[in-house]
């Protein structure tokens, strides 16, 4: 084996029916998939100079036989929804005789599944990975690396290795400024992972992280993929002036996407400089309209508000908005779907994420139903498949949360409605002077139009009625909008198909002979 070994990083695959996987719409802009594996490329950087490194990401390309010949280890790892995959990596590397280090977030929250590994690498690789390298180089061949608490100082990450990445696989390339979240939402892991107390980089880290992106020739969208990128709001306003700055010196080469609590539409200041900086883009967790559900998960930012007008003022500084909501909660009523729908209507968000309520590893959620009987056997099929959700015993029965998951779907992504909620957006954003969409250049911007005209426009029976209204409506009242608003109605080509098949799903569930799994008894749920 060598002492300087030659290093494979291989990134599983995400399942492909997701709301996330985005298949038809990356397609439609000529990628592969949404985004490229941020933490393999930043554990790359952390490996010693001399090791060579491969990357090999499942969602882009194929793994072959003479990378795994190529390799003597393999790096892996990933998220919760990537674990099949990962363990089929495990199976495959093995298969070569090739040894196995796993990292990530599902490895550090769930390490009994991966007893196949070689090496565990438990917690941030910053603080762990020279341990490793060290046990490697003393001709270890196996063995766990555990850090005690997410305690990263991230001002120490490395420029991500961005060489190793093909930008045209990809819709966005990202970048993270901050970890950490200071809330408590009772169903999140991001707190269990990275802690409430969000570290943030240096704003000198961040611009040489974004001038490396640039001179290797990148331009367009860059995704702060930071799980709320204002959970730490000294910093990110001592970094956005700069930013500023640097985007103006060179004429604007990147728009800048994010996810944040939706309390950054109380911030008028922080607002305008992020349009300034030219965030166009921003993930809000919505989860819920009703403040009492609100409440009793713990996410009470999202109370004490009107969600509409929080939503309508970050159309005001230049954002399109997109959200995630949550149906499964123990304080829902009945109600729910058409509350939900409601608001989103009230939002006009054209794409929103809605998903069963899933108790993720090492969260509050989990802990409290372990302790009240009510988290289901791990190998329980669980509702829908890749999509999962639900997997502990509702309060609620089980037949009418999804029915009422069914009936959100249905609504919000019936055509009239979507491209109803895209006009009403496309009329209320504000985009900056300089803003440019969609994110590579005019002659980029000029093929996405004729493409969407031709697959949505004529080809399409269903909604070239749809198209053609929305696209004369933005012409003709916020022309500076029309590439936002056609993306909107690009996205539709995955979106709606795939929410179709959740409906398709829960029906058939809902129509099976087998015995529903029982409702808990609302006494077992100790704060309602």
């Amino acid at each position: 084996m060598r002492f300087n070994p030659h290093i494979l990083m291989v990134f599983p695959q995400f399942p492909a029916r997701t709301f996330w996987s985005l298949r038809a719409a990356c397609e439609f802009f000529g990628a592969r998939c949404p985004a490229p594996p941020l933490g393999l490329i930043t554990v790359a950087a952390l490996l010693p100079r001399e090791w060579p490194v491969r990357l090999a990401d499942r969602n882009a390309e194929v793994l072959t036989e003479a990378d795994l010949k190529w390799a003597d280890l393999v790096m892996t790892g990933g998220m919760l929804s990537q674990r099949r995959d990962t363990l089929a990596v495990i199976a495959l590397a093995h298969s070569y005789g090739k040894p196995v280090v796993v990292g990530g977030p599902d490895v550090t929250s769930s390490p009994e599944e991966y007893p196949a590994a070689d090496f565990r690498v438990l917690g941030e690789a910053e603080n762990l990975l020279d341990q490793f390298i060290a046990a490697w180089r003393a001709g270890a061949r196996q063995g766990t690396f555990a850090g005690e608490r997410p305690d990263v100082d991230v001002t120490k990450s490395p420029v991500p290795r961005f060489d190793l990445l093909n930008f045209k696989h990809y819709l966005n390339i990202g970048v993270q400024f901050s970890r950490g979240c200071p809330f408590n939402c009772e169903f999140c892991d991001i707190i269990e992972l990275y802690g409430h107390v969000p570290r943030a980089k240096s704003n000198e880290q961040m611009l040489r992280e974004l001038e490396s992106l640039y001179l290797a020739g990148y331009r367009g969208h860059v995704d702060f993929v930071d799980d709320n990128l204002i959970g730490n709001k000294k910093a990110l306003k001592r970094f956005l002036p700069v930013l500023r700055e640097w985007q103006a010196a060179r004429r604007y080469p990147f728009q800048f996407s994010t996810e944040a609590s939706i309390n950054l539409a109380d911030d008028a200041q922080l607002l305008q400089m992020m349009r300034e900086a030219n965030f166009f883009f921003v993930f809000v967790g919505i989860e819920s309209p009703d403040s009492q559900t609100l409440v009793a998960t713990q996410k009470k930012q999202n109370t004490r508000r009107d969600i509409a007008e929080s939503v309508h003022r970050l159309y005001q500084a230049g954002m399109v908005v997109t959200a995630g909501f949550i149906v499964g909660f123990d304080a829902e009523r009945p109600g729910v779907a058409e509350a939900m729908v409601g608001c989103i209507e009230a939002t006009s968000i054209p794409a929103c994420i809605v998903g069963l309520l899933t108790a993720l590893p090492g969260t509050q959620l989990t802990r409290r139903l372990s302790r009240e009987g009510r988290m289901l056997a791990a190998d329980a099929p669980l509702c829908l498949g890749d999509a999962a959700g639900l997997n502990f015993v509702t309060l609620r029965p089980r037949s009418e949360v999804l029915a009422d998951y069914a009936a959100v779907l249905e609504s919000i992504y019936a055509p009239p409605a979507y491209f109803e909620r895209v006009r009403v957006m496309g009329r209320a954003l504000n985009l900056p002077r300089f803003h440019r969409f969609p994110l590579r250049g005019p002659i980029w911007g000029i093929r996405m139009l004729v493409a969407a005209v031709w697959q949505l426009g004529i080809r399409s029976t269903e909604l070239r009625r749809h198209f053609w209204r929305t696209l004369i409506d933005i012409a003709l009242h916020r022309s500076a909008n029309i590439e936002a608003v056609v993306g909107m109605m690009i996205l539709y080509t995955h979106l709606g198909p795939f929410a179709r098949y959740l409906i398709g799903e829960v029906n058939r569930l809902l129509a099976t002979a087998e015995p529903a799994l029982p409702a808990a008894s609302r006494s077992a749920h100790s704060a309602l």
